[in-house]
């Protein structure tokens, strides 16, 4: 059974591990807690493609207990110290290695690299028991939206083999504007209208032309100066092959629209 692809707009920081101190979050904990009934099976193992992950070749997690990457900064201690203790998967990792070389991607394995914020906020609620196997792939430095459509058409298969593709990023990624609601509000909304209706456009190739040329929307170099938290969004539309995508969840947090989407 062919499991669906998703891009999920990961939130700020740690913020499952500090909901005592308010939760701007509740909506997408809610979201998230209930995704999984939604699947048509429980995940064999889930490939994690975030935002916080690049390198110069992509590149795929082979550990098989995968550490913790704290790579948020001013959160309180104990955010330092919190687990998500999922078992990576060798066979994974080189069933993504294979499918990306037989597609003349070259691909890269890293067998230290452990979760970022955008893999383990997600899946902590999703999955709080850590019962699934959880392999990351890195984004490529270069950020080229229609390398990363292309990379996701070449792991498309891997979702008639059990496995659920998340790419976790933002669908608004300003820091230097977030606070200032007046300008990132609607800077947040005239982007993800755009956004929704390229992800909605149901002829595949038309939705991946129209996604690679996203920084012509509009407000787009508003949204994200830097497009490494909306790049995901790229993966998960390539390996939703000829599915059409759709508005999943929608969230506004500190003034600012956080969307999330489906294919299939």
């Amino acid at each position: 059974m062919k499991l669906p692809t998703f891009f999920i707009s990961h939130g700020g920081g740690p913020w499952p591990f500090m909901r005592d101190r308010g939760d701007d979050f509740a909506r997408t904990f809610a979201y998230l807690q209930k995704l999984p009934a939604t699947l048509p099976e429980q995940p064999k193992a889930i490939l994690s493609v975030s935002g916080h992950w690049e390198e110069a070749q992509f590149t795929v997690a082979t550990s098989e207990k995968p550490p913790m990457v704290y790579d948020y900064y001013g959160f309180p201690p104990h955010t330092y110290q919190v687990q998500y203790p999922a078992p990576g998967s060798k066979a994974l990792a080189a069933r993504v290695k294979t499918l990306l070389s037989d597609s003349h991607i070259p691909v890269q394995e890293d067998a230290e690299r452990g979760f970022d914020h955008g893999t383990f906020v997600p899946l902590v609620v999703m999955y709080p028991q850590a019962q699934i196997p959880v392999v990351s792939l890195s984004l490529r430095g270069n950020l080229s939206a229609s390398e990363h459509l292309r990379m996701g058409a070449a792991l498309e298969p891997l979702r008639d083999e059990g496995v659920l593709i998340v790419g976790s990023g933002l669908t608004y990624h300003n820091l230097r504007q977030l606070r200032m609601t007046s300008t990132a509000g609607p800077v947040s909304d005239q982007f993800e209208a755009w956004l929704t209706s390229a992800v909605s456009e149901p002829d595949a190739a038309e939705r991946a032309r129209r996604l690679e040329h996203w920084a012509e929307a509009p407000a787009a170099r508003l949204a994200h100066p830097r497009e490494d938290h909306l790049i995901p969004l790229m993966v998960a539309a390539g390996a939703a092959g000829q599915n059409t995508g759709h508005l999943d969840f929608q969230d506004r947090v500190w003034g600012v629209s956080m969307a999330s989407y489906r294919f299939g």
